[in-house]
């Protein structure tokens, strides 16, 4: 899907050098991929820590090997 977005160049330029990408639109997209995935972590931890997942099937091996 082709969007437009206006973005700050330093930003923009600072996106490029993190993730890597020559190109602006590849940056963007790991980026955002990279947010995404943090925010489920950090989502998936609270809600472990809070009890709201019960017994949890997987082991810790199990968990680690999803992330990778």
């Amino acid at each position: 899907m082709r969007i437009t977005i206006d973005i700050e160049e330093e930003l923009l330029e600072e996106a490029m050098r993190l993730t890597g990408e020559k190109k602006k639109g590849p940056a963007v997209v790991k980026a955002a991929q990279e947010f995404i995935r943090r925010h489920m972590a950090s989502e998936f931890g609270r809600k472990l820590m809070e009890g709201e997942l019960g017994d949890y099937p997987l082991t810790n091996d199990e968990i680690e090997a999803f992330d990778r």
